[in-house]
Protein backbone atom coordinates (compact mmCIF):
# COMPACT_ATOMS: atom_id res chain seq x y z
CA UNK A 1 0.00 0.00 0.00
CA UNK A 2 1.49 3.39 -1.07
CA UNK A 3 1.24 6.75 0.94
CA UNK A 4 1.60 9.88 -0.70
CA UNK A 5 2.48 13.34 1.24
CA UNK A 6 -0.75 15.13 1.56
CA UNK A 7 0.18 18.29 -1.02
CA UNK A 8 0.33 20.84 1.70
CA UNK A 9 3.20 19.28 2.78
CA UNK A 10 4.95 19.13 -0.33
CA UNK A 11 4.59 22.55 -0.88
CA UNK A 12 5.99 23.50 2.31
CA UNK A 13 9.29 21.29 1.84
CA UNK A 14 9.29 22.40 -1.78
CA UNK A 15 9.63 26.19 -0.61
CA UNK A 16 13.02 25.29 1.18
CA UNK A 17 14.39 24.59 -2.10
CA UNK A 18 13.61 28.36 -3.36
CA UNK A 19 17.21 28.75 -3.64
CA UNK A 20 18.14 25.70 -4.96
CA UNK A 21 16.94 25.16 -8.27
CA UNK A 22 19.02 22.63 -9.64
CA UNK A 23 17.29 20.13 -7.06
CA UNK A 24 13.21 21.83 -7.28
CA UNK A 25 14.00 20.94 -11.19
CA UNK A 26 14.51 18.07 -10.36
CA UNK A 27 11.60 17.63 -8.61
CA UNK A 28 9.57 18.00 -11.63
CA UNK A 29 10.31 14.86 -12.94
CA UNK A 30 9.30 12.48 -10.13
CA UNK A 31 5.53 12.30 -10.43
CA UNK A 32 2.59 14.90 -11.55
CA UNK A 33 1.78 16.36 -7.82
CA UNK A 34 5.15 16.95 -7.09
CA UNK A 35 5.43 18.69 -10.59
CA UNK A 36 2.59 20.98 -9.80
CA UNK A 37 4.12 21.54 -6.77
CA UNK A 38 7.74 22.13 -7.50
CA UNK A 39 6.82 24.05 -11.17
CA UNK A 40 5.06 27.06 -9.18
CA UNK A 41 7.78 28.22 -7.18
CA UNK A 42 10.40 27.32 -9.91
CA UNK A 43 8.44 29.90 -11.99
CA UNK A 44 7.92 32.52 -9.44
CA UNK A 45 11.26 33.47 -10.34
CA UNK A 46 12.80 31.90 -13.00
CA UNK A 47 15.14 34.89 -14.13
CA UNK A 48 18.31 33.91 -11.95
CA UNK A 49 17.88 29.93 -13.49
CA UNK A 50 20.99 29.80 -15.41
CA UNK A 51 23.55 31.36 -13.24
CA UNK A 52 22.36 27.99 -10.81
CA UNK A 53 23.80 26.08 -13.64
CA UNK A 54 26.99 24.73 -13.38
CA UNK A 55 27.86 22.89 -16.33
CA UNK A 56 28.68 25.81 -18.94
CA UNK A 57 26.92 24.48 -22.07
CA UNK A 58 23.74 23.89 -20.05
CA UNK A 59 23.64 27.19 -19.19
CA UNK A 60 23.85 28.43 -22.27
CA UNK A 61 20.51 26.43 -23.31
CA UNK A 62 18.30 27.34 -20.20
CA UNK A 63 17.81 31.28 -22.00
CA UNK A 64 16.68 29.35 -24.69
CA UNK A 65 14.27 26.71 -23.31
CA UNK A 66 12.64 29.49 -21.15
CA UNK A 67 12.24 31.55 -23.75
CA UNK A 68 10.76 28.89 -26.13
CA UNK A 69 8.33 28.22 -22.99
CA UNK A 70 6.61 31.31 -22.82
CA UNK A 71 6.42 32.02 -26.09
CA UNK A 72 4.49 28.66 -25.98
CA UNK A 73 1.66 30.17 -23.79
CA UNK A 74 1.11 32.99 -26.01
CA UNK A 75 -2.20 33.15 -27.51
CA UNK A 76 -2.67 31.82 -31.37
CA UNK A 77 -2.60 35.82 -32.67
CA UNK A 78 0.78 36.91 -31.12
CA UNK A 79 2.01 33.78 -32.58
CA UNK A 80 0.68 34.33 -36.21
CA UNK A 81 1.83 38.26 -35.35
CA UNK A 82 5.28 37.38 -34.48
CA UNK A 83 5.44 34.47 -37.66
CA UNK A 84 3.68 37.06 -40.04
CA UNK A 85 6.83 39.69 -38.92
CA UNK A 86 9.35 37.28 -39.81
CA UNK A 87 9.92 35.41 -36.76
CA UNK A 88 10.41 31.32 -36.72
CA UNK A 89 8.15 29.95 -34.28
CA UNK A 90 9.38 26.28 -34.13
CA UNK A 91 6.31 23.30 -33.97
CA UNK A 92 7.37 22.93 -30.34
CA UNK A 93 6.15 26.40 -29.40
CA UNK A 94 3.19 25.93 -31.19
CA UNK A 95 2.17 22.78 -28.38
CA UNK A 96 -0.15 23.81 -26.18
CA UNK A 97 1.96 24.19 -22.54
CA UNK A 98 1.66 21.44 -19.58
CA UNK A 99 0.97 24.95 -17.45
CA UNK A 100 -0.03 28.27 -17.91
CA UNK A 101 3.57 29.17 -16.70
CA UNK A 102 3.36 32.77 -16.88
CA UNK A 103 0.61 32.97 -14.38
CA UNK A 104 2.99 31.35 -11.79
CA UNK A 105 5.51 34.62 -11.69
CA UNK A 106 6.20 36.66 -8.78
CA UNK A 107 9.03 38.24 -10.01
CA UNK A 108 9.48 40.16 -13.38
CA UNK A 109 13.21 41.49 -13.69
CA UNK A 110 12.88 43.55 -17.65
CA UNK A 111 16.71 43.33 -17.72
CA UNK A 112 16.82 39.58 -17.81
CA UNK A 113 14.57 38.95 -19.71
CA UNK A 114 15.95 41.67 -22.57
CA UNK A 115 19.28 39.28 -22.05
CA UNK A 116 17.73 36.16 -22.58
CA UNK A 117 15.79 37.25 -25.67
CA UNK A 118 18.63 38.70 -27.15
CA UNK A 119 20.80 35.94 -26.14
CA UNK A 120 18.53 33.27 -28.16
CA UNK A 121 18.10 35.80 -31.09
CA UNK A 122 21.78 36.31 -31.60
CA UNK A 123 22.28 32.47 -31.31
CA UNK A 124 19.66 31.30 -33.29
CA UNK A 125 19.90 33.04 -36.74
CA UNK A 126 22.30 35.61 -38.30
CA UNK A 127 20.84 38.73 -38.22
CA UNK A 128 21.47 42.39 -38.46
CA UNK A 129 21.47 44.90 -35.61
CA UNK A 130 18.76 46.70 -36.69
CA UNK A 131 16.87 43.49 -37.29
CA UNK A 132 17.46 42.19 -33.71
CA UNK A 133 16.53 45.36 -32.10
CA UNK A 134 13.37 45.41 -34.14
CA UNK A 135 12.42 41.35 -33.71
CA UNK A 136 13.80 41.67 -29.68
CA UNK A 137 11.27 44.63 -29.39
CA UNK A 138 8.37 42.49 -31.31
CA UNK A 139 8.67 39.42 -28.99
CA UNK A 140 9.25 40.99 -25.99
CA UNK A 141 5.67 42.77 -26.77
CA UNK A 142 4.09 39.80 -26.94
CA UNK A 143 5.57 38.22 -24.03
CA UNK A 144 4.84 41.41 -22.06
CA UNK A 145 1.68 41.74 -22.73
CA UNK A 146 0.68 38.01 -22.02
CA UNK A 147 2.95 38.73 -18.41
CA UNK A 148 0.25 41.34 -18.24
CA UNK A 149 -2.52 39.68 -18.94
CA UNK A 150 -1.74 35.83 -16.97
CA UNK A 151 0.20 37.43 -13.58
CA UNK A 152 -2.48 37.27 -11.53
CA UNK A 153 -0.51 39.64 -9.23
CA UNK A 154 3.29 40.64 -8.96
CA UNK A 155 5.05 41.38 -6.36
CA UNK A 156 8.46 42.44 -7.33
CA UNK A 157 9.52 44.07 -10.62
CA UNK A 158 13.43 44.92 -11.74
CA UNK A 159 13.72 47.64 -14.49
CA UNK A 160 17.50 49.07 -14.88
CA UNK A 161 17.90 51.40 -18.65
CA UNK A 162 20.64 49.18 -19.78
CA UNK A 163 24.03 51.25 -20.57
CA UNK A 164 25.12 48.70 -23.43
CA UNK A 165 21.02 47.94 -24.64
CA UNK A 166 18.50 50.07 -26.07
CA UNK A 167 15.78 49.82 -23.67
CA UNK A 168 12.37 48.18 -24.53
CA UNK A 169 10.60 51.44 -24.02
CA UNK A 170 7.70 48.94 -24.27
CA UNK A 171 4.70 50.83 -22.36
CA UNK A 172 3.57 47.54 -20.38
CA UNK A 173 1.42 49.99 -17.71
CA UNK A 174 -1.28 50.36 -21.05
CA UNK A 175 -1.53 46.81 -21.41
CA UNK A 176 -4.30 45.05 -20.31
CA UNK A 177 -4.50 43.73 -17.71
CA UNK A 178 -1.61 45.70 -15.92
CA UNK A 179 -3.73 47.10 -13.23
CA UNK A 180 -4.52 44.36 -11.43
CA UNK A 181 -1.02 42.99 -12.13
CA UNK A 182 1.22 45.66 -10.77
CA UNK A 183 -1.32 47.13 -8.25
CA UNK A 184 0.05 44.90 -5.05
CA UNK A 185 3.66 45.30 -6.42
CA UNK A 186 5.58 45.37 -3.08
CA UNK A 187 9.41 45.75 -4.41
CA UNK A 188 10.21 47.99 -7.10
CA UNK A 189 14.41 48.24 -8.24
CA UNK A 190 14.47 50.62 -11.43
CA UNK A 191 17.31 53.67 -12.52
CA UNK A 192 16.34 56.80 -12.45
CA UNK A 193 16.25 57.53 -16.45
CA UNK A 194 13.46 54.69 -17.23
CA UNK A 195 11.04 56.53 -19.52
CA UNK A 196 8.84 59.11 -17.47
CA UNK A 197 5.33 57.54 -18.52
CA UNK A 198 6.55 54.36 -16.47
CA UNK A 199 6.49 56.05 -13.22
CA UNK A 200 3.63 58.26 -14.19
CA UNK A 201 1.56 55.23 -14.94
CA UNK A 202 2.32 53.51 -11.77
CA UNK A 203 1.90 56.09 -9.79
CA UNK A 204 -1.69 55.85 -11.22
CA UNK A 205 -1.61 52.21 -9.96
CA UNK A 206 0.46 51.12 -7.24
CA UNK A 207 0.61 53.07 -3.87
CA UNK A 208 1.72 50.20 -1.66
CA UNK A 209 5.42 49.88 -2.09
CA UNK A 210 7.20 48.26 0.88
CA UNK A 211 10.36 48.41 -1.03
CA UNK A 212 12.05 50.70 -3.53
CA UNK A 213 15.92 50.86 -4.57
CA UNK A 214 16.56 53.85 -7.15
CA UNK A 215 20.40 54.15 -8.98
CA UNK A 216 20.31 57.19 -9.97
CA UNK A 217 22.17 58.02 -13.15
CA UNK A 218 23.35 60.96 -15.30
CA UNK A 219 19.03 61.89 -15.77
CA UNK A 220 16.05 62.10 -13.99
CA UNK A 221 12.44 61.12 -15.48
CA UNK A 222 9.82 63.41 -14.64
CA UNK A 223 7.70 61.13 -13.57
CA UNK A 224 9.61 59.64 -10.66
CA UNK A 225 9.25 62.48 -8.02
CA UNK A 226 5.19 61.95 -8.28
CA UNK A 227 5.98 58.50 -8.10
CA UNK A 228 7.87 58.45 -4.75
CA UNK A 229 5.08 61.15 -3.33
CA UNK A 230 2.21 58.59 -3.78
CA UNK A 231 3.57 55.53 -2.02
CA UNK A 232 1.82 55.12 1.25
CA UNK A 233 3.61 52.11 3.15
CA UNK A 234 7.25 52.49 1.97
CA UNK A 235 9.41 50.83 4.31
CA UNK A 236 12.42 50.46 2.37
CA UNK A 237 14.33 52.91 0.93
CA UNK A 238 18.08 52.55 -0.91
CA UNK A 239 19.01 55.15 -2.97
CA UNK A 240 22.30 54.45 -5.19
CA UNK A 241 23.97 57.61 -7.10
CA UNK A 242 26.30 56.45 -10.09
CA UNK A 243 26.20 59.56 -11.71
CA UNK A 244 26.44 63.94 -11.66
CA UNK A 245 22.80 64.21 -11.34
CA UNK A 246 21.74 65.93 -8.33
CA UNK A 247 18.53 65.46 -6.20
CA UNK A 248 17.26 68.28 -5.85
CA UNK A 249 14.04 67.29 -7.54
CA UNK A 250 13.27 64.68 -6.09
CA UNK A 251 13.98 65.90 -2.13
CA UNK A 252 10.32 67.19 -1.44
CA UNK A 253 8.73 64.29 -2.34
CA UNK A 254 11.10 61.94 0.05
CA UNK A 255 10.06 64.42 2.67
CA UNK A 256 6.89 62.69 2.68
CA UNK A 257 7.95 59.21 3.75
CA UNK A 258 8.25 60.36 7.16
CA UNK A 259 5.54 58.04 8.86
CA UNK A 260 6.51 54.83 7.34
CA UNK A 261 10.01 54.28 6.62
CA UNK A 262 12.34 52.12 8.91
CA UNK A 263 15.21 51.21 6.16
CA UNK A 264 17.17 53.82 4.86
CA UNK A 265 20.40 53.26 2.43
CA UNK A 266 22.24 56.01 0.51
CA UNK A 267 25.15 55.13 -1.69
CA UNK A 268 26.79 58.94 -2.88
CA UNK A 269 27.72 59.27 -6.49
CA UNK A 270 30.17 62.26 -6.99
CA UNK A 271 28.17 64.88 -5.85
CA UNK A 272 27.31 65.47 -2.15
CA UNK A 273 24.17 64.09 -1.37
CA UNK A 274 22.00 66.55 0.76
CA UNK A 275 20.46 64.39 3.66
CA UNK A 276 18.89 67.12 5.56
CA UNK A 277 15.28 65.10 4.35
CA UNK A 278 16.30 62.47 7.14
CA UNK A 279 15.33 64.74 9.87
CA UNK A 280 11.20 63.57 9.39
CA UNK A 281 11.86 60.07 9.61
CA UNK A 282 11.10 59.83 12.81
CA UNK A 283 10.44 55.84 12.44
CA UNK A 284 13.76 54.95 10.97
CA UNK A 285 15.40 52.03 12.69
CA UNK A 286 18.50 51.46 10.42
CA UNK A 287 20.41 54.00 8.00
CA UNK A 288 23.76 53.02 5.88
CA UNK A 289 25.56 56.19 4.52
CA UNK A 290 28.40 55.69 2.02
CA UNK A 291 30.36 57.69 -0.28
CA UNK A 292 29.78 61.48 -1.26
CA UNK A 293 27.69 62.21 1.57
CA UNK A 294 26.88 65.84 3.23
CA UNK A 295 27.33 64.55 7.14
CA UNK A 296 27.86 68.06 8.41
CA UNK A 297 24.38 68.62 8.01
CA UNK A 298 23.55 65.27 10.13
CA UNK A 299 25.87 66.07 13.67
CA UNK A 300 23.01 67.61 15.14
CA UNK A 301 19.79 65.33 13.80
CA UNK A 302 17.95 63.08 16.29
CA UNK A 303 16.58 59.68 14.93
CA UNK A 304 14.47 58.11 18.08
CA UNK A 305 14.35 54.78 16.71
CA UNK A 306 17.50 54.24 15.38
CA UNK A 307 19.09 50.76 15.87
CA UNK A 308 22.77 50.72 16.77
Amino acid sequence: MSHQLPVDCINEVFEYLDDNKINLRSCLLVNRPWCKSAVRILWRDIWNFRYSVDYMPYRTHVPFAIISTLISCLPDESKDFLNKNGIFISKLTLKPPLFNYASFIKVLSINRFDEMVQHILENKQPINLLSLDYNKHLIAQEIIKMFMNQIPSLKKLYYWNNFTNIPFNIHFTYFHGAKDCLIDLSELCCSSDVYPEFFYQLSQICHNLQSLTIEFRDSISNGLADFISVQKNLKDLNLLSFGTKDWTDIIPPLRKLSNTLIKLNVHGGENDVPMLFITTYSNLQELTLIGQISFEELQYVILPKLKF
